[in-house]
Order: structure tokens, then C-alpha cells, then sequence
């Protein structure tokens, strides 16, 4: 079948989700391994989410003011991997040819730092759930920061795609629990309702009304019926983009290896490749040519390269704002001149706290003189405990706390410390802030996941960890004081 007669028979729409669903199912079919299923059945979600809403610019994958999009269901990649390469990323066709491959910019799940647009790493279910909350946390915070006489200066939506095992996760169900505490509105997920794990159908460990339990979480929440329907999907967006008070989650129903006349709606087409015949019958069955693979047609690569247009237009209008801000707010401008650097101020240290003298100071103590003294001429340093904050001394003093109702420096993350350095991770990736977090040492054992992946995104981020003592109480057992 010709790319011409195909086109005759389907719409730019459905032809464009075609051809992203197909990339995934040759790139899996390829490397023998891989998630087909959750790319074919979210591919109308991601198109109309990429082409209609997602501002971003793909030869700048680091403009400021980007939308951030976070595939938090890791493990369907192919699906990110498409849309970049599609987009005009630099993400060669060779590269989606190599999924999987050793030396590849594309990994069986996404990982900050090799492909250009990959907000940060979502191996780990729930991690990337976790980091979307965090970089509404730093959205709200800087905008703060930057904006003057009630003209926004940030105004980024974090969007994404979460999966059935994510809202199975720990650290989700905490981070979502403070995303609706602290009413973040920039941030808006799509929840890809399938209904499918890898044991098989989720109703053998998960039966828990999701939707329920977002809405006691205060979220937002809407329903998309049917995951093919493009105007469900953009009514949703739509009407998420109008909520200011709440984040916002769309439950989505859809359809796992949607197309596969044998696999869809199954757990086959979940952790593994489709195979040859079902491939074949896959393409059939939607009308896609069989030959050759990683076909992508040429009416579907001019539609998507529309994105370079938009975003070099989008960033060149932020560009002039950011010019004519600067010039009327001097000191603000070189304060975000520095933070788009990296740098600390100059001289920075000579605000350390001196410790030479012999006196007795608890380390945590002096953790909070330090905190305390850069905070005046850091206001990238934004930070809090898990419920500690007397114990650890993490207090900004002087400034208020983040809230629903306010934006703070002092972060409140409750008794959640799975959440807590998750969104650190997400802090840390607006590469403009510091973000802290502190606990008692024996709680960091919750945290070990996060740690790991903030090691490997190679962001500045502060674990304030106190010892608590330990020892052996008089009856002979271990006691904590």
C-alpha cells in the first residue's frame, strides 16, 4: 500500500497517530524488546496534546518558558521517542532504528541526558509523577520571583502521561496528595486508563476507584470516554487550561496495543513485541503500508514539523518580553541572568557562618546557620523537611511558606518523604533553583529511589539528613531518641 492511497482513506489526524504508533511497534519489533501497547493506545493523546497545546521549540529543547511534558509511564518511550524525532528534535530516525541499542540516545525507558527534549529519567514508576509535581512547585516559585504588577512572567504547564502501575506507586499517590495541598494548576497529567499491567489485567492487585480518590486529593478531575476521540481529548485540555485554583488529572480510557487484531486490550502487547504476523495483521487492520519499516509519510512530516515554526515563534516573542522586562526591572534581570547560568553570586562564601570557634553546635544546628545566612542572597534556595523542620532546622526565617494560597520559599512536605525528594528531582530540573529537603538519616532509607535518580540527572539538590541516635534501650532493644 502506497503512502498516496493511504492517505486518500485517512485524515492528517489519524494518519499522524498512525504513523506514531507504528514507529513504536517497528522500533520494538526491531530491538526484540519493548512496550508496544501503551504507545499505540495513547498516540490520539499525544497527538492532539503536541500539535495543539505543547508549547515548546524543538531546536531549543532548554527555552525557559517551555512547556514541560513528562512521560511518566516510562516504560512506553517509543511513544516520547516519536514525538521528538517527528517534531524535529535531534533525534535522528537512525536513532529510533537503534531502540534499546547499547551507545543509543534511546534507552528502553527515558533518561535525562541523551535524548534532547527528555525532561528527566521515568524508569521507575511513579518517579516521573513525582518530578511533574516538583516542577510545578518551581513553575509557581519562579514566577514569583520574576513577575511584576500582576504580569506573569513564567506561565509553563507541566503536562504528562501517568499509567495504572504509576497510580499503584507510593511515591505518586504522596506526590499527588501535595500537588492538590498546594493547588498547582500548571500542572495537568493524563492518566492512560487501560486497565492492563504486565501480570494481566490490573483488576487482579487494583481495584480502587482512581478518579475517587484524586478528587479527595482536590484535583481537578475530568474524563475522556474514549481515548480515540480527538475532540474529547482537546475538550479535556481545554477545560484543564481554565482550571486556576486545582492540578488537574484526565482520566482517559483507552485501549493497550489498540489495532492489534489479537493483542489489543491484553498483556501480550504490554512488555513484549507484537511479533511478525501480528505486526503485519496490526498494519492491516489500520491500513498501513507494510513496507518499510519506520514508515513515515511525507504529508505526516511536513504536518509535524509545523512545531519547529511555532516554537521559534513562541520563544522570539518570550525573548523580546524577557528584553523589554529586564530594561525595566534592572536588578531582576541580572538575577535571572544568573540563575539561566547556573552561577552563584559572587563572593557567596564570605556569608558562611563561621564555625572556628570551640563551641558544642549539633550539626543540624549549624545545617540551619548556613541555610539561614546564603538564604538572603540565594533566593534560588528553596527547601523544607518531611514534618521535622524544628528537629532539622530547615526554617527560612522570614519567609513564608508555600501554600494554596501563597508562595513561599519554605516548603511543608508533610510526612511524606518518598514525595519529598522525588519532586526535589523536578525542583532541581527547572535548573534554576536549589532545592533542599531534610529528615532523620534512618527516614532516608525511604528516599533511597529518588536519591539514586537525582544522582544520575546531576542537578544541585541538598539532602539535609540528621542523625537521630540509635542505640539499645535497657530492655535489650533498639530504641530511637
Amino acid at each position: 500500500m502506497s503512502s498516496t492511497s493511504t492517505t486518500n482513506k485517512v485524515d492528517m489526524a489519524q494518519l499522524s497517530i498512525n504513523t506514531i504508533r507504528f514507529l513504536a511497534v517497528d522500533a520494538v519489533e526491531k530491538a526484540k524488546s519493548g512496550h508496544p501497547g501503551m504507545p499505540m493506545g495513547a498516540a490520539p493523546v499525544a497527538y492532539v496534546l503536541w500539535t495543539q497545546f505543547l508549547k515548546h521549540n524543538p531546536k531549543n529543547p532548554a527555552w525557559a518558558n517551555r512547556d514541560r511534558f513528562v512521560l511518566s509511564a516510562g516504560h512506553g518511550s517509543m511513544l516520547l521517542y516519536a514525538l521528538l524525532h517527528l517534531t524535529g528534535y535531534d533525534l535522528s530516525l537512525d536513532e529510533l532504528k537503534n531502540f534499546r541499542q547499547w551507545g543509543s540516545k534511546t534507552p528502553g525507558h527515558p533518561e535525562y541526558g541523551f535524548a534532547p527534549g527528555v525532561e528527566t529519567t521515568t524508569g521507575p514508576l511513579g518517579q516521573g509523577f513525582a518530578a511533574a509535581v516538583g516542577m510545578a512547585i518551581a513553575q509557581r516559585y519562579l514566577n514569583s520571583l520574576f513577575s511584576d504588577q500582576n504580569n506573569p512572567f513564567f506561565n509553563y504547564k507541566i503536562y504528562g502521561i501517568c499509567s495504572d502501575g504509576d497510580m499503584m506507586e507510593g511515591i505518586a499517590c504522596e506526590a499527588a496528595s501535595l500537588a492538590g495541598h498546594l493547588g498547582l494548576s500548571s500542572l495537568i497529567f493524563f492518566y492512560d486508563d487501560n486497565d492492563i499491567s504486565i501480570d494481566g489485567s490490573t483488576d487482579l492487585a487494583f481495584s480502587e476507584d482512581v478518579a475517587s480518590r484524586f478528587k479527595a486529593y482536590d484535583w481537578n478531575v475530568l474524563s475522556v470516554s474514549d481515548g480515540n476521540d480527538l475532540t474529547q481529548i482537546s475538550q479535556a485540555l481545554t477545560a484543564a487550561l481554565e482550571e486556576k485554583a486545582r492540578p488537574t488529572l484526565i482520566v482517559t480510557r483507552t485501549i493497550i496495543g489498540y489495532g492489534s487484531p489479537n493483542k489489543a486490550n491484553t498483556a501480550e502487547s504490554h512488555g513484549s513485541p507484537l511479533g511478525p504476523e501480528e505486526t503485519k495483521l496490526a498494519k492491516e487492520n489500520l491500513g498501513w503500508p507494510l513496507e518499510p519499516p519506520f514508515h513515515i509519510p511525507k504529508e505526516v512530516a511536513g504536518h509535524f514539523k509545523e512545531a519547529l515554526v511555532k516554537g521559534a515563534a513562541w520563544e522570539k516573542e518570550w525573548n523580546e518580553k524577557v528584553q523589554k522586562w529586564s530594561a525595566a526591572n534592572p536588578d531582576k534581570g541580572k538575577l535571572y541572568e544568573r540563575l539561566q547560568k547556573g552561577n552563584l553570586p559572587d563572593g557567596w562564601e564570605s556569608h558562611l557562618p563561621d564555625f572556628s570557634k570551640e563551641e558544642k553546635l549539633a550539626t543540624r544546628a549549624a545545617s540551619g546557620k548556613v541555610i539561614n545566612a546564603l538564604a538572603p542572597i540565594l533566593p534560588e534556595l528553596i527547601g523544607g523537611s518531611a514534618d521535622l523542620t524544628p528537629s532539622n532546622n530547615t526554617y527560612i526565617k522570614g519567609t513564608p511558606d508555600m501554600s494554596k494560597d501563597g508562595v513561599g520559599r519554605n516548603l511543608r512536605f508533610g510526612v511524606r518523604e518518598h514525595a519529598m525528594a522525588g519532586t526535589m528531582n523536578g525542583i532541581a530540573l527547572s535548573d534554576m533553583l536549589i532545592p533542599y529537603g531534610g529528615t532523620f538519616l534512618i527516614f532516608s532509607d525511604y528516599m533511597k529511589g529518588s536519591m539514586r535518580i537525582g544522582a544520575l540527572l546531576g542537578k544541585r539538590v541538598i539532602y539535609v539528613l540528621t542523625h537521630d541516635s540509635i542505640g539499645l534501650g535497657e530492655d535489650g532493644h533498639t530504641s530511637t531518641r
